[in-house]
């Protein structure tokens, strides 16, 4: 899987105008900031829907007919599949390789498949145990440091409350099941000439099997998050806790106002307490796309977009996530405590997170698919209609016949 150059990046006499495609909130901002600072390269954003909401389809589309703009915003999950298209400008020979340690390591790694360079990290989701500490102490309830612990609260909780629970399984959301996966340990894919599949791999399974068993016992709700059920049951204090990424503060704040003040941070109930690790749900980059006529000083934007100090400034603002450049965080506005969490500086706790999550995690170029069949397996499970394991394994079997008929040379993973 190759990816392809763009112009020669001579960047010759005259402006250069840079188009830029993108859906994060606020971000004109950082776009007026840059255009103010550089006369010479000019940036002119357009807006699209979200990637998996038609932004992707329109950016192939435009690829394949030579019109597509100079920058665009791509999350991690998707890279591979610009890849496989040939659609991502290689930034390595530009310099980019030289800026790997202006930013947090794992969420480098995202970018960069074999010795290229093919996005530059702008932000992430690392997760954590968000929960109602007045209800915790009302039942007498720790925050869960081991996923043991994390069932016996489950338990504790509903024989408080038989209408409460600790959370929800997200049947349709599969992207939270691969974050609990890759905080387990497990490395679904690899690539090294050959593609390595092990979706079902012994740590995915473990996690299958653990929330399956919450799932039969009635510990869990199965209703889908961050929707309008769950938002209620968030309200009427029905859900007591989420393991949701640093960007779900926002959620909570705008959809659950009543319950300010109640809310605390905790770090993931881990399987290993003497070997932390962490999770992350979401991540997005910054790409430039083949046919750009000026591959440098797209580099230089989308470098300058993710580590200047006033640009992240008001791309937290926009709520875009925790950011990729490292320590960029302190002395932010992700650095204060929020009396929404009864004045933590609940933060701390997703910078540590993002300290932890591992490096060695990979997509495909056929993520969205693979995840649309877990979403199905689950939400089989969660109707009655087989078990978590089940869709899991169907995820891995129907994962290695799209790669396949991607034309891609595919080994399973042999565990």
């Amino acid at each position: 899987m190759t990816g392809c150059g763009g112009g020669d990046g001579g960047g010759g006499s005259g402006r250069v105008t840079l188009t830029f495609w993108t859906w994060v909130p606020g971000i004109e901002k950082s776009i007026d900031l840059w255009n103010s600072q550089n006369p010479d390269v000019q940036v002119e954003l357009e807006s699209i829907t979200a990637g998996v909401d038609g932004g992707y389809a329109k950016m192939f589309s435009a690829v394949k007919a030579g019109a597509a703009p100079d920058v665009a915003q791509v999350e991690y999950w998707e890279i591979p599949a610009f890849l496989l298209e040939q659609g991502l400008v290689e930034l390595g020979r530009y310099g980019a390789r030289q800026h790997a340690g202006e930013f947090v390591p794992w969420q480098w790694r995202q970018g960069v498949f074999g010795d290229g360079v093919y996005a530059i990290p702008q932000a992430s989701g690392p997760m954590a145990l968000y929960y109602r500490a007045d209800l915790f102490q009302k039942w007498g309830i720790e925050p869960p440091a081991t996923w043991d612990a994390y069932e016996r609260a489950a338990r504790r909780i509903r024989a408080a409350d038989p209408s409460a629970r600790i959370g929800t399984f997200p049947p349709a959301n599969s992207q939270w099941f691969v974050a609990l996966a890759w905080q387990a340990g497990a490395r679904w894919f690899g690539a090294d000439g050959r593609w390595s599949v092990g979706i079902d791999d012994a740590a995915t399974l473990r996690v299958a099997a653990y929330w399956d068993r919450l799932r039969r016992d009635g510990l869990i709700f199965t209703m889908p998050d961050v929707h309008t059920e769950w938002y209620k049951a968030v309200r009427d204090g029905k859900i007591v806790a989420w393991l949701g990424p640093q960007w779900g503060d926002a959620l909570l704040k705008g959809n659950a106002p009543n319950t300010a003040g109640k809310w605390r941070v905790a770090p993931m109930p881990q399987w290993d307490p003497a070997r932390p690790a962490s999770a992350n749900w979401g991540g997005s980059s910054t790409a430039v796309l083949r046919g750009t006529r000026h591959p440098r000083e797209a580099l230089r934007f989308a470098l300058w977009l993710n580590t200047d100090r006033r640009s992240v400034d008001h791309l937290i603002e926009g709520g875009y996530g925790w950011p990729a450049a490292a320590g960029i965080a302190r002395g932010s506005a992700l650095d204060r405590a929020d009396p929404f969490f009864g004045g933590q500086r609940y933060n701390d706790v997703f910078a540590e997170a993002d300290r932890h999550v591992d490096t060695g995690w990979r997509w495909v170029p056929t993520t969205a698919a693979m995840l649309d069949s877990l979403n199905i397996g689950f939400t089989d499970a969660a109707g009655g209609r087989g078990g978590f394991v089940e869709a899991v394994r169907a995820a891995q079997r129907s994962t290695v016949r799209d790669m396949r008929r991607k034309g891609l040379t595919v080994d399973e993973q042999r565990r």
